[in-house]
């Protein structure tokens, strides 16, 4: 039998090459094979239509939601749609305004330009993204003091697609540029289950329905993680199974990468039990409650927060975080002082 050894972080934001090209694999291609967002989907698939028909490029557009929902996804799709290239890269790596007109000046005429984690945009390139988004112009300032000139580049018409999931992180005037501003939220649990059956099939994994529901109820309600949790799910089944993924196996599987039924793993666990025994409950800044848990301040807040949020184990308060009723239901923990019942 082979080792597998401890359990990874299933929803830590970096991914192995595996996961990459998996991911690659089970990407939908097409508005059929995408489920979910459906009120998402019919808009953009509005502004398409109607760009086409006036023979345009497609509005700037601003995604924003919880990592894994989807948005990347959404915009390849908007790409093959508009029948155009895509051109994809990361907020951070524009440091410079040398490397936005290397970019910009690179696309082609109604090309997509994908910009993920656009949060992280220097702030100052801000300023010359705004007469490209609005004319399509890059002004340039050559040289230093009396001997500096300012040079202007026509670019090409093309549609920015931002990404992020801190909307409140980008300045008004920088989210003003964008005609059309879509938040994607947690799926629902029919349509995990069908994200669920589709990759299972790409995959050419055979899955009972009671693992299906398993997974589903385990996946924080996020395509990447179900996506995920069923390529471990699948190894535990290839190794310990006959290579069908059984409810006994996906329950064996989530229990050794200790992964409760609510989805949460140990580093979410961690985060509770650090709030309500070191803490008393909270309120705990998020400063503190980081280095308490030896985690990132990024990664609370992008990838273990949302969800505890969503399932009400933790409030935010004007003082830092709180434990809920619920969390200390959950963690199976008696609550000594009653104000935290209420």
């Amino acid at each position: 039998m082979k080792d597998l050894s401890s359990p990874s972080r299933p929803f830590s934001p970096k991914l192995t090459e595996e996961d990459k090209t998996l991911d690659l694999t089970l990407r939908p291609k097409t508005w059929q094979d995408y489920i979910g967002q459906e009120k998402v989907k019919k808009n953009i698939q509005i502004i398409i239509q109607a760009a086409k028909k006036r023979g345009e490029p497609i509005e700037h557009l601003l995604f924003y939601g919880g990592s894994g929902l989807g948005k990347t996804t959404i915009s390849h799709i908007i790409a093959k749609e508009l029948d155009t290239n895509i051109r994809v890269i990361a907020g951070p790596v524009i440091e410079k305004i040398g490397d936005l007109a290397a970019i910009l000046t690179n696309l082609n005429e109604g090309d997509v330009l994908f910009i993920d984690e656009f949060h992280r945009l220097n702030r100052l390139i801000e300023e010359f993204i705004y007469p490209a988004l609005e004319d399509f112009k890059l002004n340039l300032i050559l040289g230093k003091g009396p001997m500096a000139r300012t040079m202007e580049l026509k670019l090409p018409r093309f549609t920015l697609i931002g990404a992020t999931t801190r909307l409140a992180l980008l300045s008004a005037p920088l989210r003003n540029r964008f005609g059309a501003t879509f938040q994607l939220d947690y799926y629902k649990k029919e349509d995990i289950e069908k994200i669920i059956q589709r990759s299972s099939r790409l995959l050419r994994i055979e899955i009972e329905p009671d693992a299906v529901k398993i997974i589903t109820q385990c996946s924080r309600f996020t395509p990447r993680t179900a996506n995920r949790l069923l390529k471990r799910v699948r190894d535990f089944a290839q190794v310990e199974g006959k290579g069908k993924i059984t409810k006994d196996i996906a329950e064996k599987a989530l229990k050794f990468l200790e992964i409760d039924e609510l989805g949460l793993e140990s580093g979410d666990r961690k985060i509770l039990e650090v709030i309500i025994k070191k803490f008393e409950g909270g309120p705990v800044g998020l400063q503190t409650l980081s280095a308490a848990t030896s985690e990132e301040e990024d990664t609370i807040l992008d990838i273990y927060e949302p969800y505890l949020m969503q399932l009400g184990f933790i409030e935010r308060t004007p003082r830092g975080r709180t434990a809920t009723k619920l969390a200390y239901q959950h963690l199976g923990i008696k609550c000594k002082n009653s104000q935290k019942l209420l």
